[in-house]
Formats: structure tokens, C-alpha cells, sequence
């Protein structure tokens, strides 16, 4: 795994050598950026299941103003900061070491606001419908916010996704990249942006 754009480009990523995580694959990567075609400068990304941390440090790469890591297991939490400090990142990122559903609404508490979402959980293990009910609950993003979900196809999207609309589906062997956008009427005025 590397790094595939941007200051850090073509360094590699510090990986499990075991199976206890499945990283994003390079190929699954490059076609996730690629379809964002954003400038990722100044945006303010989070990563949840972060794992090695791969997507969010491709997005400091690429010139993102902050990404803030959310892992709970030890081993990914330790490749995170490994991987932070071999690219000098670690003054534009955070690790939060929670559960995702718990630190979406510390996040929350704390007036965050993301640019960008990533969400890669462990495939078949229920967590996407769980998480949109956390993100729906717990408002850390705002009208323009993009949510990328990878998830495997034996893993549709909920047939019922309450605040988002899902605005392009790419599949990549077996693996599935949906990006969704906050429905606009569901925005209450609550939600903190700063800048």
C-alpha cells in the first residue's frame, strides 16, 4: 500500500502482517480520489475504521487541513501512528481510540464539523445502518459534506437511508465505493461549522 497522490506521493504505508485488518486496496484508492476530483485543500476529513489510516493520510496528502483517525482495535491504532509520524502528519491529525458510534457523538459534543467522511467498518457486520443512524443522531457534517462508504457487495447500502441521498456507486471487484450526501431539508440550524 502507498500513498498515491500529493506530498507524500509514492512512500509506502506502514501494514498488518497478519489479517486482522483489510486495508483499502491501492486500485480501490486511486478510483475513490479520483471520483472526488476535489481539491482536498482545506478540507477537514474524518476516517472512521480507519485501520492503518490509508484514507484519511491520502487525503493530508493531497491537502487536507486536518483528519481526525477513529480505530478502537490496539494493533490499527499503532500502525495509525506510525504511519503519521514516518509522513510528519501528526500536527494536522488526531486519533480518537473509541468505537465509532461512541465517538461520533464526542466528536458531536465537541462542535466538530467534517468536510469529508470516510467509512470503511468490517464488511457484513451490520455497522453501516447503524452508523448513518449515528450520523443522522449526532450532525458532524454539513450541507455540502460528502460520505464515502466501502463496503462489499453482498453488502447493499439500507433500502432506507433517512438524511442522505446516495449520488454515485462504484464497483471494484467485489468491493462497492458509495458516496451520499446530506438530504438538505434535514439540516437542523443546530449544527456547528467553524472555520
Amino acid at each position: 500500500m502507498r500513498i498515491i497522490s500529493g506530498t507524500s506521493r509514492g512512500r509506502k504505508l506502514v501494514t498488518p502482517r497478519n489479517h486482522f485488518l483489510r486495508p483499502t486496496s491501492d486500485r480501490v484508492k486511486e478510483s475513490l480520489f479520483n471520483i472526488l476530483r476535489e481539491e482536498m485543500g482545506g478540507k477537514v476529513v474524518l476516517d472512521l475504521f480507519a485501520g492503518t489510516g490509508n484514507l484519511g493520510i491520502e487525503a493530508l496528502s493531497r491537502g487536507a487541513k486536518k483528519a481526525i483517525f477513529v480505530e478502537k482495535g490496539r494493533q490499527a491504532l499503532r500502525l495509525i501512528q506510525r504511519n503519521l509520524t514516518q509522513f510528519g502528519l501528526e500536527e494536522q491529525s488526531e486519533i480518537l481510540p473509541k468505537d465509532a458510534n461512541r465517538a461520533i457523538g464526542i466528536l458531536k459534543q465537541r462542535g466538530e464539523c467534517f468536510d469529508l467522511i470516510f467509512m470503511d467498518p468490517p464488511y457484513e457486520k451490520g455497522l453501516i445502518q447503524k452508523t448513518l443512524m449515528q450520523l443522522n443522531f449526532h450532525q458532524i457534517y454539513h450541507k455540502d459534506s460528502i460520505l464515502v462508504i466501502e463496503h462489499n457487495r453482498r453488502e447493499p447500502l439500507p433500502y432506507i437511508m433517512d438524511g442522505w441521498n446516495l449520488i454515485r456507486q462504484r464497483r471494484i471487484g467485489d468491493t462497492v465505493i458509495s458516496f451520499l450526501t446530506p438530504q438538505r431539508e434535514h439540516h437542523t440550524t443546530e449544527v456547528k461549522i467553524e472555520s
